[in-house]
């Protein structure tokens, strides 16, 4: 790994108070799309309204989520441990990240998901359902966004992005994080502690995110290199929208993939989030699409296929720099 200085939001513990950009998908769709294409250029997150996704969907696959996570620690451990896909506790992938967080990671394929599903439910064939259902409603509403996207940057072929996760060996995957509020230690603890790390600072490699979380606060985002973190509210009805990294390299850098964190309630109820990562084949290849390259916008990174970021992206740490390793000559 490259040595880097370490960004500015990894040194600093300000916040303040920023709306994040809200989208009704139900307006004209030359509005829509300019408004999706200003939200990736200036935060890399924005939440959606009125896209379509009944509540029903939502609450079963919330149900299942809830259930497992209020098992006995013995039943959990049976789907896991983590490697990368099944029950994790606290500890972040296999490189010494650790966080307040327990979570399941799946794999976004059916057969895969109908595997897994014997060691999480009761039910299986139910969480089977519930699961898929899910994804392939997350699937549907990533690739309308990623159309719109497409229609907003005057690109010949809209569905150049929508395509990668549409592609029936996508990578996409599903997770489920689980912050238990955090007990406070000692009989002189009080109030609540505002900087305990639930997941640490990073941005998600993949191409979009869906992320979806109950009514508990937790997520901030970090702009710029101002060293501020923006709590993001959350609402349970809607979906937040993340550009990842593999998005940010196919528009040059146009678009900017959103570092993230969640801080651990230390002083109400749990939170539990819901994230579909689309991503394309582990073969496709990650590259600046050719209208965006320029003499005056040259190409930031070599390309590399979606398998090498992978395998990059879990060999290191939370919050390193991982297209580092793809600079032309490293």
């Amino acid at each position: 790994m490259v040595a880097a200085a370490l960004p500015a939001c990894m040194r600093a513990k300000k916040t303040r108070a920023v709306g994040i950009p809200m989208v009704d998908l139900s307006l004209d769709r030359s509005i829509v799309s300019g408004l999706i294409v200003k939200a990736c250029e200036e935060y890399g997150i924005f939440k959606v309204i009125n896209h379509g996704v009944p509540w029903e969907i939502t609450s079963r696959l919330e149900a299942e989520g809830v259930q497992f996570f209020g098992k006995p620690a013995g039943d959990k451990e049976k789907a896991g441990p983590a490697t990368p896909f099944g029950y994790g506790l606290k500890n972040i992938g296999l490189n010494g990240d650790k966080g307040e967080l327990e979570y399941l990671l799946l794999h976004a394929n059916p057969f895969s998901i109908a595997e897994r599903s014997e060691s999480i439910s009761n039910d299986p064939q139910k969480f089977t359902r519930a699961a898929m259902d899910y994804i392939e409603a997350m699937k549907e509403l990533a690739s309308e966004v990623l159309d719109l996207l497409g229609e907003g940057l005057w690109i010949p072929e809209k569905q150049v992005f929508s395509r990668q996760i549409k592609d029936v060996q996508s990578d996409s995957v599903l997770r489920f994080n689980h912050y238990a509020a955090v007990k406070q230690q000692g009989p002189f603890s009080k109030g609540c502690q505002e900087d305990r790390i639930g997941f640490g600072e990073h941005s998600d490699p993949q191409i979009l995110t869906i992320l979806r979380s109950n009514d508990v606060g937790g997520l901030e985002i970090c702009l710029n290199d101002d060293g501020l973190w923006i709590p993001v509210p959350p609402d349970p009805t809607q979906f937040y929208l993340i550009i990842g990294d593999a998005l940010r390299v196919l528009t040059i850098g146009r678009f900017v993939s959103a570092r993230h964190r969640v801080l651990a309630n230390t002083c109400g109820d749990s939170r539990m989030s819901i994230m579909y990562f689309g991503a394309p084949p582990l073969d496709a290849t990650i590259s600046p699409l050719p209208q965006f390259v320029s003499s005056q916008k040259p190409r930031l990174y070599r390309p590399f296929t979606w398998g090498e970021y992978k395998k990059a992206a879990y060999s290191s740490r939370l919050g390193d720099c991982r297209l580092d390793l793809f600079k032309p000559g490293i």
